[in-house]
């Protein structure tokens, strides 16, 4: 059975949005509900880092399969998990790459897989690792995997395709103003 890690910075969040930690934790349980649906999920506390938190949680789960979604990324459902989990070659790697070259998912076919590539550039990083192991790595167009919120902007780019939490916590903020 396949694992779910979703990586999750306590308290703060998403504080680049301004919308506080209860936003941010909306994002989080759109992206819970879509991998619960999936198989076992854990959510990898930043302590360390959010490289150090997700190795932690492999090493403590060791499945063979697991799929490392980011919490930023409300639009998610457990069809494109699945999508991720079925575009991983025997052996190998999937990825999905935000616009701006970093990494919002995985999939690993074996927790010795993962190595500490996050931040700017990582899903270049991720490939070369790939390909440093003698193994292949695909890069996967998944739109609601590829689509993160890190601005205002890109939560209005993606109004009609959120997932329920999030627009739950959009109306709150809509009633406040």
């Amino acid at each position: 059975m396949t694992a779910v890690v979703v990586p999750f910075r306590e308290p703060d969040g998403k504080t680049r949005l301004g919308l506080g930690a209860a936003f941010a934790r909306a994002m989080l349980a759109d992206v819970l509900e879509a991998a619960k649906a999936v198989g076992p999920t854990v959510v990898a506390g930043a302590a360390g880092g959010q490289g150090a938190a997700v190795a932690a949680e492999l090493n403590r789960i060791a499945r063979e399969q697991t799929l490392i979604v980011n919490a930023d990324l409300p639009c998610a459902t457990a069809r494109d998990l699945l999508a991720l989990l079925g575009s991983a070659p025997p052996r190998g790697i999937a990825l999905v790459e935000a616009a701006d070259g970093t990494t919002n998912a995985l999939a690993l076919s074996a927790p010795a897989q993962f190595c500490d590539a996050y931040g700017p550039g990582s899903a270049a990083r991720f490939r070369a690792h790939a390909d440093s192991l003698g193994i292949s790595c695909v890069t996967v167009t998944i739109p609601n995997l590829a689509d993160d919120v890190d601005t205002l902007d890109d939560l209005q780019r993606l109004d009609g395709r959120l997932g329920r939490h999030t627009i739950g916590a959009l109306a709150s903020l809509r009633d406040v103003a």
